[in-house]
């Protein structure tokens, strides 16, 4: 499925846990189908051989060995189908054997207490075979919702900025932030952001990067697609988007992506935008996971355009904030982190692959006058992470910004 990368693309990632992590994992795609079955079937033998060993019982063993299968099967079906049923096209063994491993943590904690329980409680035999299977239940449910529902749960956010360096009088400027659209393929999701950037009317659309999902950098097919959902994207002050991650966007794929449209991609760069007889100075500048690299990307950004009252920095990752505040940036609008992807209630973002982790992972964040909002995107991870979100929905951002009345 994920045949389209080209490993020397890779290179400027290599510094980045979660991408060498997803790197090495992606191998399982490469395996043979067999040997994969072959795993699985490893996975309900240590089942059985647990269960067994733990109650003495080869009956228990076998029953919790045939459940673990039934599950694990269901598994397979459901990843297998995503592809088919057109909402994504991630491969299946990385997910698959996620999930197995998963269901065999349970089986082995349970396992291990439950001479506990029992002798604390009287558990029968059965007993455990019913709190598994509920924990089995759980996990699938967990599982559909993650693959099937939230990755299309499109939420809209809208964000006031108020300045007092725009005119208190001038009707409040709607700008429409998208970010990680991560295509692999057009789905319900790319098509409701399209009906969305239109029902919004948006004065300008702004993009911050990660166009097409890393699996997916090479395949003419997502670019092609890619393509068309961005030359739909209008607003009548104009269009303008900024490059993403290095592996994810580079030169050649931006050129690609962005050759006959009407969008304006920023490279180190500004403009001043007289938007409804407001001027406000737009940066962009080009994503680098190099911190000292972005802050001279965005003094040479600086230099390029005249000063105006009002400056609204475009940037991948919400890595540049120290150094936008620094330099009396108004607003900083970002993406990247997908606010995690995969939340866990309380904690939040289980990883963001910014270099200050948890600091910015989603939403709104100040610094001395400097606004800033992290997106959590469109799209998701590609490689061999899976294709899913949990607690972190999609997210299109309408910003209001409007003068400060006297």
């Amino acid at each position: 499925m994920d045949n389209n990368i080209e490993p020397n693309n890779c290179v400027a990632a290599r510094d980045r846990p979660l991408h060498r992590a997803l790197v090495r994992v992606h191998a399982l795609t490469h395996l043979p189908r067999l040997l994969m079955v072959l795993m699985v079937c490893l996975l309900v033998l240590t089942v059985a051989l647990v269960w067994a060993l733990i109650t003495h019982d080869v009956h228990v063993g076998l029953a919790m060995a045939l459940v673990f299968l039934i599950f694990i099967a269901t598994d397979w079906l459901l990843l297998s189908a995503l592809p088919r049923l057109g909402l994504s096209f991630g491969p299946v063994e990385p997910s698959l054997l996620g999930l197995g491993l998963a269901r065999l943590g349970l089986n082995v904690a349970l396992a291990f207490a439950y001479p506990l329980i029992a002798r604390a409680g009287g558990t029968s035999p059965t007993s455990p075979g019913v709190l598994i299977g509920i924990l089995y239940v759980i996990i699938s449910v967990a599982a559909i919702y993650a693959f099937v529902v939230e990755p299309f749960h499109l939420t809209v956010t809208t964000l006031e900025v108020v300045t007092d360096k725009l005119p208190p009088d001038a009707p409040p400027l709607r700008i429409l932030h998208l970010s990680d659209f991560h295509v692999e393929r057009i789905t319900k999701r790319e098509r409701e952001v399209l009906a969305l950037a239109e029902q919004l009317s948006p004065d300008l659309i702004v993009l911050t990067g990660d166009y097409l999902n890393l699996s997916y950098v090479y395949d003419e097919t997502a670019r092609r697609e890619t393509r068309a959902v961005l030359r739909q994207l209008r607003a009548p002050y104009g269009v303008y988007a900024v490059a993403g991650s290095p592996p994810v966007d580079p030169p050649e794929a931006m050129e690609a992506l962005f050759a006959g449209t009407d969008i304006t991609v920023l490279q180190d760069e500004g403009l001043l935008l007289d938007v409804r007889d407001q001027t406000i100075r737009l940066l962009g500048v080009t994503c680098s996971w190099d911190p000292a690299e972005a802050a001279q990307g965005l003094d040479r950004a600086l230099r390029t355009c005249p000063e105006a009252e009002f400056t609204l920095l475009l940037y991948h990752s919400p890595d540049i904030m120290p150094d936008a505040a620094a330099r009396g940036v108004d607003l900083v609008l970002a993406g990247h982190t997908h606010g995690g992807q995969i939340r866990l209630p309380l904690y939040g973002a289980v990883f963001t692959s910014s270099v200050y982790g948890k600091r910015y992972e989603m939403g709104r964040y100040q610094e001395g006058k400097t606004v800033m909002y992290v997106s959590r995107g469109l799209g998701m991870e590609g490689l061999s992470a899976p294709r899913v979100r949990f607690l972190s929905p999609p997210e299109v951002v309408l910003v209001i910004l409007r003068g400060k009345e006297e």
